[in-house]
């Protein structure tokens, strides 16, 4: 299905009444978690101000609607720095498989993420997860053995120190913690699920990671464009009740070549206007900033979005 088909009425008589009709386009995302929180915000932005209606096309994982938005069946997608470069240049993830036509339309915000583990546990550090139970296989969602890597990595250990629990994504890992089927999850700080996983196993911990020099140098190496930074507690967003380490990446918005300039703008001009009505979808966007929006990623912007910031005086390149 192309989203960018300008939707028919089912009859005659209303097509008389109204000849146009607005514009759908899609936007690749996840079924739940952060990403559908994000690109949920994105799609009702667009809708409300851009004149155009924009709708979810939720999927397993990232790694399935980036061809999808490469091949011209999508307009839009988000995904971390990390997958996006690595999608657009065909490495790991991609590997042997580049999306030369996926254009940045927008840096979004930083993701935050740490191994968490449940509050009652005796799971104080990172090195303390040697010999615990832990996700692994993630085929739907392969990006998060990327994750666990560094996360081992960041205390010089590896996904072997660990009891390895096959899971098929990222949802189900948090589902198996609150079972206790594993001993620590990837989760994402301040995504709207954490507050789930806390009533359901007495709280939540993230656990702070390394963040040394040399532990720094050890994850940039499994995942580049990230970064180990300290976060304050935040008594309105469970999981961090002193100062920890978790690791920051920027979110991206990016497009399909095949999607028109007038098109890009529109949504790229929504989401610069209109900040507070992106954090009132989601907290999520409590980091995001306009002027941030055209940060330099070593990547292609889609004209439409260059054009956009151009106006609005932010492209300094």
């Amino acid at each position: 299905m192309n989203f960018t088909k300008i939707l028919t009425l089912a009859g005659i008589t209303a097509f008389a009444v109204s000849p146009v009709v607005a514009q759908t386009v899609g936007i690749g995302t996840t079924k739940t978690g952060a990403t559908s929180q994000v690109t949920a915000a994105i799609a009702s932005i667009t809708s409300k101000f851009a004149g155009m209606q924009m709708r979810p096309a939720p999927m397993a994982g990232t790694q399935k609607y980036i061809p999808a938005v490469n091949s011209g069946s999508l307009e839009f997608g988000a995904a971390n720095i990390m997958q996006t470069t690595w999608a657009i240049k065909g490495e790991v993830l991609s590997k042997g498989h580049p999306n030369p036509n996926i254009k940045i339309v927008a840096t979004l915000m930083k993701f935050r993420v740490a191994p968490l583990v449940a509050k009652p546990s005796k799971y104080m550090s990172v090195k303390d997860l040697k010999g615990a139970r832990g996700p692994s296989g993630f085929k739907a969602a392969p990006l998060f053995n990327e994750l666990v890597k560094a996360a081992m990595a960041s205390s010089s250990m590896t996904p072997a120190d660990l009891k390895g629990v096959p899971i098929s994504a990222l949802v189900p890992s948090w589902k198996a913690l609150m079972a206790g089927k594993i001993d620590f999850a990837i989760g994402a700080y301040g995504s709207g699920f954490m507050k789930r996983i806390a009533q359901k196993t007495g709280g939540i911990r993230f656990l702070s990671l390394d963040n040394s020099a040399a532990a720094q140098a050890r994850i940039a190496k499994i995942i580049p464009g990230a970064f180990i930074k300290t976060v304050k507690p935040n008594p309105k967003i469970p999981g961090v009740e002193v100062p920890t380490n978790l690791f920051h990446f920027d979110y991206i918005l990016f497009a399909g070549k095949h999607v028109s300039n007038d098109v890009v703008y529109r949504v790229t001009k929504a989401m610069f206007e209109n900040k507070k009505a992106l954090v009132a979808a989601s907290g999520m966007w409590r980091g995001f900033s306009a002027k941030g929006m055209s940060k330099d990623q070593k990547l292609a912007y889609h004209p439409g979005a260059m054009k956009l910031y151009k106006v609005k005086g932010t492209w300094n390149r």
